[in-house]
């Protein structure tokens, strides 16, 4: 891993997490970092169900991968949403 990849992950992981949180309806009381992470593990896992899937992988966009990416993202946002909107009182 090289630097340059570790910021584009980072990159990518706060685009992901960031549309994730546009797209959720409501409040959701977490922070920026929590969801670059997110955003991060969304990326991850949506590319690995991709490939598996068989999705291509192309110089563009690919499209199927994002919206995998970003519908994990709305989850994880969601579920990590949930879980502080718990434990705070």
């Amino acid at each position: 891993m090289t630097i340059a990849s570790i910021l584009g992950a980072i990159v990518i992981g706060a685009v992901i997490g960031a549309l994730g949180r546009l797209i959720l309806p409501g409040r959701q009381p977490i922070g920026w970092i929590l969801t670059i992470v997110v955003g991060i593990v969304a990326a991850l896992i949506g590319t690995a169900i991709a490939q598996s899937l068989g999705v291509a992988t192309t110089d563009g966009i690919d499209w199927i991968e994002l919206v995998m990416q970003v519908v994990l993202a709305v989850i994880g946002v969601g579920a990590v949403a949930a879980l502080r909107g718990r434990t705070r009182v």
